[in-house]
């Protein structure tokens, strides 16, 4: 992408123009010799450069006066520039329209610039998919694949379209979608995750969703309408802009009327107050506070985080309260699985029946049990399978009514566990029954994520929970182990949203509440939290809906580089107009202080304030495109 667009580089030669043809006529003003002109000829050779930069502001000035929107930035440099002119000051009219279109030109090419910083980071879109079509191999785009036919991935090619790799194997490049250096490994029977590049081998998928419906499609929509959910702090510039603009030119109008009715100098007063126009200008706020904000947005995906919006990147800063789901979230979710049964019955048997009854869900604990069996499983005996929420699930297994989940779902078909159901277990236990009997249970100890310790350590002083399912005695080890302030266990996924709508009560008014979960079964508590943040969430279409900001990883740790982005976010908003308003006030005062002691304003210098403080805003906004 070039550096300057086709309207800015017409807007550079307009520039380059006015000043060459302006140049001449400054030596002249420098040397006295144009002050010995007439007002017909000076007025003239004035006017030309002047038009030739500015008449598209005159132009916007007009048309928006006619749509009844006066007061903007183009009305106030029409005002002030025509007032020059009408007062004689034919060379301060030029030199501020001048100023002001330069700096236009410098915002654009850093709105620009920074705009494609953000589509360089999420350059994942793909441009073209080799699908196989009645035994040929054709190049199509992505959005003309059906569900069920197969692509091939070649190296060095982005994954076009979600699937399921049916032959090869190979390593993907996740970074442009979480933000991850180290290369994900998939061979027959992985996902495919649309948005990765293939590093090696080449791969043929069955696509299973269309593109609209794509990981990458899902993405890239988020990325790019984030926009569209403004900040409060956006909101407020642009109340402010509504009445400082009018608040203004009024001042403006008092300089020029009131002190010459008791000091005379009608004409340094006028110019006062033309000066005073030039300088209050809101460009650098109306500009720079939503410009910072996208920043912001592109900056967090770049490290695989996505947030839906400048409202929500603001509210994540205001989190004093982190409440995290533990599996899956702050634990790996890769189990290791112990089975503990009765001589009645086999190891191997016990371990079957716990993963065929388990053999429809996703859940991490369900997965463990699949893989701990290592064999097929035959979904054809499996029959009649109901999921009981909070308690496990019920299936006819070859004919046999099997019952698998925790303690309660036992108690609840008057089955008590006999076997090792102290509490001195660190596991989770999966009991199994079989018509009625108690079978025998399978102990399933999770690992720690190696930064789930380090991410607690760091949203300190921040208030940390941890709300989980798992019986007490498993949440309290990983609570004591993390340093976690609360825990609440033993909770059905209805417990778990009352638990933080009692959080939310007691939290402070001006603070906010983040929960922290996987995305597979939190979506509730996800949607009623201040700010739901599902992570781990790459190729999960339930985190991507239900969840205000999205991590591509499985990394708690991203859950503080999240905040980081967003408090640096806002500092930079708050930079700006701090920085803006004082300039503005300050030069003001200096222009009204001057003008007191006999000088005259230099309306030229306000200029080249007003333009610089916009220069720099913008500049430091762009800071925002880097979180670290």
């Amino acid at each position: 992408m070039q550096l300057l667009s086709k309207k800015q580089r017409k807007m550079l030669l307009r520039i380059v123009i006015a000043a060459v043809l302006f140049v001449p006529l400054l030596v002249l003003e420098l040397t006295g010799v144009s002050e010995e002109w007439a007002w017909y000829i000076a007025l003239p050779v004035h006017l030309v450069p002047y038009l030739i930069v500015g008449y598209d502001v005159l132009r916007k000035a007009a048309r928006n006066i006619c749509h009844g929107r006066i007061f903007d930035e183009n009305f106030l440099m029409c005002i002030a520039t025509l007032g020059a002119i009408a007062v004689g000051e034919y060379p301060e009219a030029v030199e501020v329209m001048l100023f002001f279109q330069i700096g236009e030109l410098l915002q654009a090419i850093a709105v620009r610039r920074s705009r494609r910083s953000v589509s360089d980071l999420m350059d994942i879109r793909p441009d073209y998919a080799n699908v196989e079509r009645d035994g040929e191999l054709l190049r199509v785009d992505p959005g003309d694949v059906q569900i069920g036919e197969i692509i091939l991935v070649k190296p060095g090619e982005k994954v076009p379209l979600d699937g399921v790799v049916i032959e090869g194997s190979s390593n993907l490049d996740t970074a442009a979608l979480t933000g991850e250096s180290l290369p994900r490994g998939v061979a027959a029977g992985s996902e495919l995750i649309s948005g990765c590049v293939n590093m090696s081998g080449a791969l043929k998928a069955r696509v299973t969703k269309p593109y609209g419906e794509s990981t990458v499609a899902k993405i890239l929509d988020l990325v790019e309408n984030a926009s569209s959910a403004k900040a409060k702090s956006e909101g407020f510039i642009t109340r402010f802009a509504k009445y400082y603009t009018p608040a203004v030119v009024l001042l403006a109008l008092l300089l020029a009327v009131v002190p010459p009715v008791f000091l005379g100098d009608f004409p340094k007063w006028i110019r006062l107050a033309l000066t005073c126009l030039v300088v209050s200008c809101p460009c650098a706020l109306v500009i720079s506070v939503p410009l910072t904000f996208f920043a912001g947005i592109g900056g967090a995906a770049r490290e695989g985080i996505l947030v839906k919006g400048a409202n929500r990147l603001e509210e994540l800063a205001k989190v004093q309260t982190v409440v995290f789901d533990k599996t899956g979230t702050l634990t790996s979710g890769r189990f290791t699985v112990t089975v503990v049964h009765p001589d009645r019955m086999a190891e191997e048997e016990l371990l079957y029946l716990a993963a065929a009854a388990e053999c429809y869900s996703d859940h991490p604990i369900s997965l463990s049990l699949k893989q701990a069996y290592k064999k097929e499983i035959d979904r054809t005996k499996v029959a009649s399978v109901e999921e009981i929420a909070g308690r496990g699930v019920r299936a006819v297994i070859d004919g046999k009514t099997v019952l698998v989940g925790n303690e309660r779902l036992m108690l609840d078909h008057k089955i008590v566990p006999t076997e090792c159901c102290h509490a001195e277990h660190r596991g989770t236990l999966v009991h199994v029954a079989v018509n009625g009997v108690y079978a025998g249970h399978v102990e399933i100890c999770d690992e720690l994520k190696p930064d789930a310790a380090e991410t607690i350590r760091l949203l300190r002083p921040r208030k940390t929970v941890i709300l989980t399912g798992d019986h007490a005695s498993v949440g309290e080890d990983v609570a004591a182990r993390l340093g976690v302030d609360e825990v609440h266990c033993d909770l059905l996924p209805a417990d778990k949203v009352m638990k933080v709508e009692a959080l939310l009560q007691s939290k402070p008014a001006s603070s906010a509440l983040a929960f922290v979960g996987d995305g597979i079964n939190d979506a509730p508590v996800l949607s009623r939290a201040d700010v739901g943040i599902a992570m781990g969430a790459l190729g999960s279409d339930a985190a991507i809906e239900a969840a205000d900001i999205v991590l591509m990883d499985d990394k708690p740790s991203k859950v503080t580089t999240a905040i980081r982005a967003s408090r640096r976010t806002l500092r930079i908003v708050r930079e700006n107009v701090v920085f803006s308003l004082a300039v503005k006030v300050g030069v003001l005062i200096a222009e009204i202080i001057m003008t007191s002691l006999g000088s005259n304003s230099d309306m030229t210098l306000a200029a080249f304030a007003d333009v610089g403080v916009l220069v720099l805003a913008v500049l430091n906004a762009t800071r925002a495109l880097r979180v670290k």
